[in-house]
């Protein structure tokens, strides 16, 4: 009886396991750290709201292997760090680091969400939190998402059921000087 040998080939891109989306969101974002860009204002913003007339600035300052913090600041403000956590799992999480000059937190702070699944490689969502909303009951309905592409980054809010809506789109073409610590750190 004869014995015959079958082989069969499969297409290399059919035998590697692909990247979760939001793994490979988390690596276009540090591919971004120690790089700092300016943004604008492209949705939400009004006069005196602290944020119209200011420079805005983003570094991805920390990169590590489960955390990117990425401080935003408002002209002369350093109070805000965004900061992305990757779970085993491979989800995100956003939460929003407030501080006083002094580096002291804010009492609100660490508001945020997690994405509720892998979303799409230039997309995240982060709907609100149980913290958050225990924080802040009128962001209860808070949704955040980032995206990001070889040219922009974009933080936006919207607040479900409401005008409420902002977005910043900072420029990943062109980098700018990197700017001192935020509030909090040091170095």
């Amino acid at each position: 009886m004869k014995k015959i040998l079958l082989i069969i080939l499969f297409p290399l891109h059919m035998m590697a396991q692909e990247s979760p989306n939001s793994v490979k969101f988390w690596n276009s974002l540090q591919s971004h750290c120690g790089k700092a860009y300016e943004g604008k204002i492209i949705a939400g913003g009004k006069e005196g709201d602290g944020f119209v007339g200011e420079k805005l600035v983003m570094h991805v300052r920390s990169c590590k292997e489960n955390t990117i913090r990425i401080p935003f600041f408002v002209g002369e403000d350093k109070s805000r760090t965004w900061v992305f956590t990757k779970s085993k799992n491979q989800l995100i999480t956003l939460k929003h680091d407030h501080r006083h000059k002094d580096g002291s937190e804010d009492k609100i702070t660490q508001y945020g969400g997690s994405n509720p699944n892998t979303g799409l490689a230039n997309i995240q969502f982060f709907p609100a939190d149980q913290h958050t909303a225990s924080l802040l009951s009128y962001a209860s309905n808070n949704v955040w998402w980032v995206t990001i592409d070889k040219t922009t980054f974009t933080y936006n809010l919207r607040r479900i059921g409401t005008d409420r809506f902002f977005s910043v789109k900072f420029d990943l073409t062109k980098e700018i000087s990197i700017p001192s610590a935020p509030w909090g750190s040091k170095g």
